[in-house]
């Protein structure tokens, strides 16, 4: 973006900026001083600004900042039924996150964009022994504006711990379709639950601050466990899907999530959010594969009822 750093405030590389003004208890216990690069070293703070406008026909990317080990490369427009659309996959240089990191996304939509942002990858996060790390994402909605975020699973390896917080403004003209899916672990390897926290915050706020919908998971393995009712029960996979619209009454967009999930014998539940501005669900499983497939056919059917399209392949490998 072109913006001079020293004049933002606080400016990028305060630490204002880039840590959560609130950390939960349950992650922030594990603070310290590591034996190797601290917070705030080169390398450990990673930012990613990405502004959109309506230029002409399509949507562009008219602002762009980026600070390793978050990155972008340019956005492409493949969806044959939105080609307006520009689809954006964020990177890290990295191949995951590490003790101490503090990672920040800022995300501007303006009006009347159409866009879609995803991860390239799911999203590992390693081993800790000192500290823990952080991944602040602030999404913004203009009026009119049609935005799908959907990035790839969190997967907390062992000892790992992790905050994330996700802030959603949402214009009340403006669409947005986000996701989050974590994983108990890599079950390829046979290692489950054997992180020592995971937290994430996702609110939906309107621009003039007031708060929508607060969806709060503390997932702390050797502390009030994971197996048991209203965590994971027992299965390896939860994901969630929130659908942000005034394009359809919430009850229809609920329902619509609820039939496409029907067919998949996944355990679920579907339910609007307040002020009839949309719905959202949430699915646990073990079987990952099964998982992304009812996440993918959710988006799919919830897409065609607000704009009249079919979910795109994406064409990740």
């Amino acid at each position: 973006m072109t913006v001079d750093p020293l004049l933002l405030d606080p400016p990028r590389l305060d630490p204002r900026h880039y840590e959560p003004a609130r950390v939960p208890y349950e992650v922030r216990r594990y603070a310290g001083t590591p034996d190797t690069l601290a917070v705030g070293r080169p390398g450990k703070v990673g930012l990613l600004e990405l502004a959109f406008e309506k230029i002409g026909e399509r949507t562009e990317l008219t602002g762009h900042y980026q600070k390793s080990p978050l990155q972008i490369m340019r956005p492409l427009y493949f969806d044959p039924a939105r080609p307006d659309l520009a689809v954006t996959f964020l990177m890290s240089t990295g191949g995951g996150v590490l003790q101490a990191d503090r990672l920040r996304t800022d995300l501007r939509c303006g009006a009347d964009t159409a866009t879609h942002l995803t991860t390239q990858a799911a999203t590992k996060v390693y081993r800790m022994e000192f500290d823990y790390a952080t991944q602040l994402v602030n999404l913004d909605a203009g009026p009119r504006a049609y935005v799908e975020y959907l990035p790839e699973p969190v997967i907390p390896f062992v000892d790992s711990r992790l905050y994330q917080r996700t802030v959603l403004t949402v214009d009340p003209t403006a669409t947005v379709l986000a996701g989050e899916t974590v994983l108990a672990g890599r079950l390829a390897r046979g290692e489950r639950n054997a992180y020592q926290v995971f937290a994430s915050d996702l609110e939906v706020r309107r621009p003039d601050g007031r708060l929508v919908a607060l969806d709060t998971v503390r997932l702390e393995p050797g502390g009030a466990g994971v197996t048991g009712p209203a965590v994971l029960a027992g299965h390896d996979v939860m994901a969630s899907l929130y659908a942000i619209t005034p394009l359809a009454p919430a009850t229809l967009v609920a329902d619509t999530l609820h039939e496409a999930l029907s067919a998949f014998g996944l355990l679920h539940g579907v339910s609007v959010l307040p002020d009839d501005s949309g719905a959202w669900l949430r699915l646990v499983g073990s079987d990952t594969r099964a998982c992304a497939a009812a996440l993918r056919a959710a988006w799919d059917a919830v897409r065609r009822l607000l704009i009249g399209a079919p979910a795109p392949d994406l064409r990740k490998t």
